[in-house]
């Protein structure tokens, strides 16, 4: 531990006022030190594991945290904050930030020791004694385990925020091995002990999507929680190290399970027939006592899971009270997002195709009966082939992994086999949408029926696909499969027939879609309408396609322009945050707006919708087309009317830009950026001249 920080990576006066600012400063430390390579690369990969999860804790503490291959070898930086930073937690602020940076290739015994750090965080006593330390050097041995965390006879700081009182650190020893024969569940009659008067039983799994801190963070949480209440809880914690599986006669005996994840459980099946509490991993820190109850009074209902795989991430949020909509969306988004990967390089190779052999390389015979080395066009046509095959597969991982979305690996089979007759049927995308939502549905339905114990080890390897199969067939070639084939022609001839006024109005509805939320459900709503065109090529949906990826790219070249024209309206942060903007929005990326849609929505994300409805309603009436699924422009060869195109990007890019000068200047409390001009006015010397380093880096939503 003790070469993971050093004193060079330790700030005990840290000076910032956003945790993007927060870990750009400690970041900057592990560059000088050689431990991460790129400095920009590396701050998005941090925002892009803050966007999936805010890594605020409970007691004043902030942990962003990420793998990335910008790092060289595992490194720890510290910095106490003079005011606090809000990392998202429910009490407030942090002061106490730890930025844990682990190589994309991290060995197990370095993520073992990070993994410990994370346990220590939830330890009063280690907390209290980082806030009264007096020296870089101390708090770095007092981290790496040098120094006992003895509590500290000096008052805290006043600055720094109350934590919770946390019970002692959990033993390292897990609890006496459980009973070898599998006991019958607890009758309602005992509710608060488990079987035979023994104590309650819990076995519970953790994991996050980096499985570096709050994996463990979790168990730790929970472990506490169980020893106050008086119940025996045992966490297996499936972090990026791997996970040690728990004895399956711990499991056998558990009277309850809970899972605190964001990322799917791994052979959840093996706790099946339990009662069960599934939530997110943020759940499992800050509340675990509320958990354990939950688990018990379930147990003492005899209220137990049919099986484990009925829930999944994306079949919740990880919190009570989300709606059936919120689930819908999660379900959709699941299937666009593992489709968007065959749409890429299915559609990427097809344009490449078109582009190399002409507009007739779809009429070559195949490449296994034709192929000379020596012709590029046998090359395009083999391109052309490739993604045609690969395009092949979307409406079916589509419809396969909304599916899974909903009920796991057992909606697969029905899901994929659903898509593949919407294929069939000529029911296209929107078949594709539906046979999931039928197949994931059917699925459920089947777990939620009883079955005895001897027939369960069957039910996810026979049973289930079996039937669910059989259902979804019968119903999308008998019952949907026809009307939703006429609702797609009826679309697909629609854009075929786009025209006139009719364009230009569909190009401003995308463009709007396209910059709402930036890279959100919204955004992506408008991309798969693009992509779903894309299955059934005709001259409209080539225009679509275009508009979309067009309007995609305004929001961070607005911003880029914004702060290179009237850089004062802006803070030192968002300045930098403009400079990368200029490549990210040229490369596609609209969450390079993000950074400024979140310190000023309104007026950013206002001005970012004119100015994407704008160049959405002069693609449309250019007439230009794309056939790659991806904007940017390095897909400028493969667009039809290219000059036009680009300047339906600048006309949209000019009146964002000009929109949120002129928004900001209106408003009357001085912004940040006025405060900031007089000291900065000595660093700096004009567009082109030096800055001293601040700020953050590029927020990129993955």
């Amino acid at each position: 531990m003790s070469r993971m920080i050093t004193a060079d990576l330790v700030d005990l006066d840290l000076s910032a006022d956003t945790k993007e600012a927060a870990a750009r400063s400690l970041a900057e430390r592990m560059v000088a030190l050689g431990r991460v390579t790129d400095l920009d690369g590396f701050l998005a990969d941090v925002a892009a594991r803050e966007a999936q999860m805010p890594t605020g804790l409970d007691g004043g503490i902030g942990i962003p945290h990420c793998r990335s291959a910008r790092v060289t070898e595992p490194t720890l930086a510290f910095g106490r904050a003079t005011e606090g930073v809000d990392f998202g937690a429910p009490d407030g602020p942090a002061d106490l930030i730890f930025l844990i940076a682990a190589p994309a290739g991290a060995d197990d015994a370095h993520l073992t020791i990070l993994s410990s750090l994370a346990r220590h965080l939830m330890d009063e006593e280690f907390t209290r004694a980082l806030r009264a330390v007096a020296s870089p050097a101390e708090a770095a041995a007092l981290i790496a385990g040098e120094e006992a965390p003895a509590a500290p006879e000096a008052a805290e700081p006043e600055s720094a925020p109350e934590s919770a009182p946390a019970p002692a650190p959990a033993p390292e020893s897990a609890p006496e091995s459980a009973p070898e024969s599998v006991p019958v569940p607890a009758p309602e009659s005992e509710p608060e002990g488990g079987r035979g008067g023994a104590p309650f039983r819990i076995v519970a799994v953790t994991s996050c999507p980096t499985g570096i801190a709050h994996t463990y963070m979790a168990a730790e949480s929970l472990e506490n929680a169980g020893r106050a209440a008086g119940v025996d809880v045992v966490v297996e914690t499936q972090g990026s190290a791997g996970f040690t599986r728990l004895d399956p006669a711990v499991v056998a005996a558990a009277d309850g399970v809970i899972f605190a994840h964001d990322v799917p459980v791994r052979e959840k099946e093996r706790f099946a027939g339990k009662a069960t509490v599934d939530v997110g991993v943020k759940a499992g820190i800050n509340r675990p006592a509320e958990l354990i109850a939950e688990v018990r009074e379930k147990a003492a209902r005899g209220e137990v899971s049919a099986l484990a795989t009925a829930a999944t991430p994306v079949d919740k949020a990880g919190e009570p009270g989300e709606g059936y909509g919120t689930k819908l969306r999660k379900w959709l988004m699941s299937g666009v997002s593992y489709m968007v990967p065959f749409v890429a390089a299915g559609g990427l190779l097809i344009a490449l195709g078109f582009a190399i052999g002409g507009w007739d390389i779809d009429k070559a015979p195949s490449v296994t009966e034709h192929f000379a080395w020596g012709q590029a066009d046998s090359w395009a046509a083999l391109m052309f082939q490739i993604g045609g095959l690969a395009f092949s597969f979307l409406v079916p991982v589509l419809a396969g992994y909304i599916s899974y979305g909903m009920a796991d690996r057992p909606g697969l089979v029905p899901g994929f086999v659903g898509g593949a007759i919407a294929l069939t049927v000529n029911a296209g995308f929107l078949g594709g949408l539906v046979a999931g939502l039928l197949a994931g549905g059917t699925v459920l339905a089947i777990q939620r029926v009883r079955i005895p114990a001897v027939l369960r080890g069957i039910m996810p390897v026979v049973v289930i696909p079996l039937v669910s199969s059989i259902v979804v067939g019968f119903l999308m070639f008998l019952v949907v499969g026809k009307p939703i084939a006429s609702l797609q022609k009826a679309l697909t001839d629609w854009l075929s027939g786009l025209s006139g006024a009719n364009a230009v109005i569909l190009g401003v509805i995308l463009g709007l879609m396209m910059c709402f939320d930036l890279g959100g459900p919204v955004n992506k709503v408008a991309y798969a309408f693009a992509v779903g065109g894309l299955a059934n090529p005709n001259e409209g949906s080539l225009k679509v396609m275009a508009a979309v990826m067009a309007a995609g790219m305004v929001p961070p070249l607005a911003m880029a322009l914004a702060t290179t024209v009237r850089g004062r309206l802006f803070t030192r942060t968002e300045r930098e945050n403009g400079k990368a903007a200029w490549v990210l929005g040229a490369s596609f990326i609209s969450e390079g707006a993000i950074p400024f849609a979140a310190a000023d929505p309104l007026r950013v994300i206002s001005a970012t919708m004119a100015g994407g409805a704008v160049t959405g309603a002069l693609s449309m009436a250019f007439g230009c087309t794309l056939r790659a699924p991806h904007g940017g422009l390095f897909v400028l060869p493969l667009i039809g009317n290219p000059l036009l195109y680009l300047f339906a990007i600048v006309a949209g890019t000019v009146v964002s830009a000009g929109l949120v000068i002129l928004l900001k200047g209106m408003r009357k409390p001085a912004p940040e950026a006025a405060r900031e001009a007089v000291p900065e006015a000595a660093h700096e010397s004009g567009p082109g001249g030096e800055q001293a380093p601040s700020g953050t880096g590029v927020a990129v939503a993955a």
